[in-house]
């Protein structure tokens, strides 16, 4: 995308009707249909200790997340694995990190977290976070929003589980496990992922406001250099 074409993806007036097929609904749409639809806790059985982005892209994340998290916040980080992508200075001024994933050993190995939970977010219509209403700061959620079967429900659970006026923050790439990605990920561009993570805020029924898009690739000469590297953010 050029450059201001990933913030613009982002409607100021959002159409009235849903945009996702059967979305509310306890059937998986075509819309969230994916290549390998066999049990994510089968996929996520062995760990991975590796990063699913270039060493730039990481260093980009990072950044972005030390500038976006302020002196007694309390984070949940979605899709949690191994790294919340969070240095030690910031997590030093942190409340609280829960870390929510599909690996256990990943999870133990995270040196952010203050406290974990396994749980696929995919096997239940209506997912449920297992924290309290209003208790987080900041929710996270780093290069797995494309893999999440029922966003909209999730999305709505996030909202639930938020602070007033908290703060989710949606990071996300072109790299991605193609045969666990949503169809609606898979034939699109960067620029239709910046509206659907939007959409999913916005028609999830979770009251979110100034719902925006980032884009923080690296450019040269205006092209992106590397992994790209995009951010939603709503409260």
């Amino acid at each position: 995308p050029d450059l201001g074409e990933i913030s613009a993806a982002i409607p100021t007036t959002w159409d009235i009707e849903n945009p996702f097929q059967n979305s509310g609904t306890a059937s998986v749409s075509s819309d969230f249909a994916r290549l390998d639809s066999s049990p994510d806790s089968k996929f996520y059985s062995e760990a991975r200790f590796v990063e699913h982005v270039d060493d730039n892209a990481v260093k980009l994340m990072k950044e972005y997340i030390a500038n976006n998290l302020k002196s007694g916040d309390s984070v949940l980080d979605i899709g949690s694995s191994w790294t919340s992508h969070i240095d030690k200075s910031t997590k030093g001024k942190l409340s609280r990190v829960a870390g929510l994933g599909m690996n256990e050993e990943e999870l133990s190995a995270n040196p952010s977290l203050t406290e974990k939970a396994v749980l696929d977010l995919n096997s239940n219509p209506a997912p449920e976070l297992p924290y309290a209403d209003g208790s987080f700061d900041v929710i996270l959620c780093q290069l797995s929003i494309d893999y999440f079967v029922h966003p909209l429900e999730l999305m709505k659970e996030v909202s639930r589980v938020l602070k007033s006026n908290g703060r989710v923050i949606i990071l996300f790439s072109n790299r991605l496990f193609l045969s666990k990605a949503v169809g609606v990920w898979t034939g699109a561009d960067d620029i239709d992922h910046a509206y659907t993570v939007g959409a999913y805020l916005h028609y999830s029924g979770g009251a979110f406001e100034d719902i925006k898009a980032n884009d923080l690739s690296t450019r040269k000469k205006g092209k992106v250099v590397g992994d790209p590297l995009y951010v939603v953010t709503a409260r």
